[in-house]
């Protein structure tokens, strides 16, 4: 009677998911900047601080994904979390006023699946 919850069950040593990748950003008066631009496949978060005197919408962008944050006040930040697959992305801002120059987006380049994080201790 003892024995019956003890490895009964088999369970399976599946790959856990990459570690989520920390990726910043700034909106200025003439365009978006995302840092690291290129990376691997997998988890992301994208924070991105808007350094303008107005308010903007945040749109994550590519691969069938669009992603939509905001308005971000002026001096505000906003996170998007997402997982990428490999290709091509634009982080874009935009604005309900219509603006004499356009803001030119980021792009992220994004490559093969990054490793899994299964040999990282101290994760949650």
């Amino acid at each position: 009677m003892l024995l019956a919850g003890c490895g009964g069950e088999d369970f399976k040593n599946e790959a856990r998911a990459p570690i989520r990748e920390a990726l910043t950003g700034v909106i200025q008066d003439d365009a978006v900047t995302v840092s690291p631009s290129k990376l691997g496949a997998g988890p992301v978060e994208i924070t991105i601080s808007n350094q303008t005197d107005a308010a903007h919408s945040i749109t994550l962008e590519g691969n069938s994904i669009v992603e939509r944050e905001g308005p971000v006040a002026p001096g505000d930040t906003t996170t998007i979390q997402k997982t990428l697959g490999p290709g091509s992305y634009q982080v874009k801002a935009g604005s309900r006023k219509a603006v004499v120059n356009e803001i030119r987006p980021a792009t992220l380049r994004i490559g093969k699946e990054r490793q899994n994080s299964n040999n990282d201790v101290l994760l949650p």
